[in-house]
């Protein structure tokens, strides 16, 4: 009897274990579904944004707040990488005095969903006032941020992808393919190259695989080069 109950137990543990790997699949599923739904809401309003982005001759600042500001370090980070001189900021520090750092030159690029933070409207009020170009990623092209915006990057999560409709899993993701996508665009743009990258980021995996392979290349060439005189 006690065998028999046992077996039952771990037959009921591989059930439930079943369970959950099927409900993260449909998560899974469900995210990537919601990611492929956005190539079909990119307009000819990017060509703006890129341009903003491409021609900016300071730091182009991304900032965001909760989960947003999340994907904002996430964006600054690899436009970096992608040769775009950028930074993350807090809308909150900005606010008590950090503002300061934003100049005439530089883009403030928005994260917010609703369009309607106080601090990110805020941020964005004085950042218009300092000369600076204004970026609104939203989902609500009224809102009152998209209306003090140079440019709207309007992105929407279709589908039921955040639990409840409020915690950001799914439509983070969204919104960082939609911030992806510009990255790879400036990059080619710019035509920064491999070995620019390469340069920046010494370090770490990626660093020592850089490393091997120039000293791939470097070894390349010296066999390829003769040592007769051509005299």
């Amino acid at each position: 009897m006690a065998k028999i109950a046992k077996t039952e137990l771990v037959s009921a543990k591989a059930r439930a274990g079943m369970e959950l790997v099927a409900k993260a699949r449909q998560v899974i599923q469900r995210e990537a579904q919601a990611v492929q739904a956005l190539a079909g809401q990119l307009d000819e309003d990017l060509a703006r944004i890129v341009e903003l982005m491409l021609n900016c001759r300071g730091r182009i600042l991304v900032t965001g707040e909760g989960t947003s500001h999340a994907i904002a370090q996430r964006f600054a980070h690899l436009l970096a990488c992608c040769g775009c001189p950028a930074l993350s900021i807090s809308a909150a520090d900005c606010l008590h005095g950090g503002a300061g750092a934003i100049v005439d030159q530089d883009v403030v690029f928005f994260i917010s969903k609703g369009g309607h933070s106080r601090h990110i409207n805020n941020l964005a009020e004085i950042a218009r006032q300092r000369g600076a170009k204004v970026i609104a990623l939203t989902e609500n092209p009224r809102s009152p941020l998209a209306k003090i915006s140079d440019a709207v990057y309007k992105i929407k999560a279709v589908g039921d992808v955040d639990p409840y409709g409020m915690i950001a899993t799914g439509s983070s993701l969204v919104n960082a393919a939609a911030c992806d996508a510009l990255c790879v665009l400036l990059l080619e743009l710019k035509g920064y190259t491999k070995e620019q990258f390469a340069k920046t980021h010494p370090e770490g995996a990626v660093g020592k695989k850089l490393a091997r392979r120039e000293l791939r290349d470097l070894s390349g060439k010296k066999k390829g080069c003769s040592t007769q005189s051509p005299f």
